[in-house]
């Protein structure tokens, strides 16, 4: 929160701010909507932790309200296509995992990829939101990091058995975030959001992730390597 002092002076109501602002918004919107989606889908496969999930699901839905309103404040209409076209690749992979009952695919994509993404992206935008996006921002990062334990502590108790899936996941989704990072560079960059810190944030959270289901330094080194030329 130090960093507020040392950032000039951004104006929100400025037509380049709102036109950027009307795809980085609706990212965050979709991005919970795909969330909750995918939350209801784990809470069948993983019908064991069902209430869980589902309660993860609805707080998802509420982040989506508190993003709306955000673009509301703003009198801003996201860009909702922009969005699910963003979304496009991961929504599908996913999709396609629980077609085939890959629980741990799944896991990836949704408990570490896409909330170390949302958390990263969170991070670097609440220095520089506004006063109302700022309060709702902070909310929904505390909700995101439980998001994120869940699949930590499942992946954890069965990583041996998914290990080799994981890493399969790892390579087949991780390029697509840091073409997702390229893709939006630009509008984050009219927010005050700068591409660098994107990237080594999630870098930091979704590092630690592997560390915490159980891989090793070098595993870690290897796996957040896939795709990173492309970032």
């Amino acid at each position: 929160m130090q960093q507020l002092a040392d950032q000039p002076e951004i104006d929100f109501h400025s037509e380049t701010y709102k036109d950027a602002y009307s795809r980085i918004n609706a990212i965050v919107i979709e991005g919970e909507q795909e969330a909750h989606e995918n939350y209801l889908k784990l809470a069948e496969l993983l019908s064991e932790h069902k209430d869980e999930l589902i309660r993860l699901a609805k707080m998802e839905s509420r982040h989506k309200k508190g993003f709306e309103a955000c673009g509301r404040n703003l009198q801003v209409t996201p860009d909702i296509e922009f969005a699910k076209q963003f979304f496009a690749q991961l929504h599908h992979n996913f999709q396609v995992a629980a077609q085939e009952g890959k629980i741990v695919t799944c896991l990836l994509i949704q408990s570490l990829i896409i909330e170390c993404f949302a958390i990263a992206a969170y991070n670097i935008y609440i220095p520089v939101a506004d006063d109302f996006a700022r309060k709702i921002t902070e909310g929904v990062v505390k909700d995101e990091y439980s998001h994120l334990n869940f699949g930590e502590v499942w992946l954890k108790e069965h990583f041996e058995e998914s290990k080799a899936e994981l890493e399969e996941a790892n390579r087949q989704n991780l390029p697509i975030v840091w073409q997702m990072l390229n893709q939006v560079a630009d509008d984050a960059e009219v927010l005050a959001m700068e591409k660098e810190a994107l990237v080594e944030d999630f870098m930091i959270q979704y590092g630690e992730a592997l560390s915490n289901i159980g891989f090793n330094t070098r595993d870690i080194m290897r796996l957040s390597a896939y795709g990173l030329r492309a970032a």
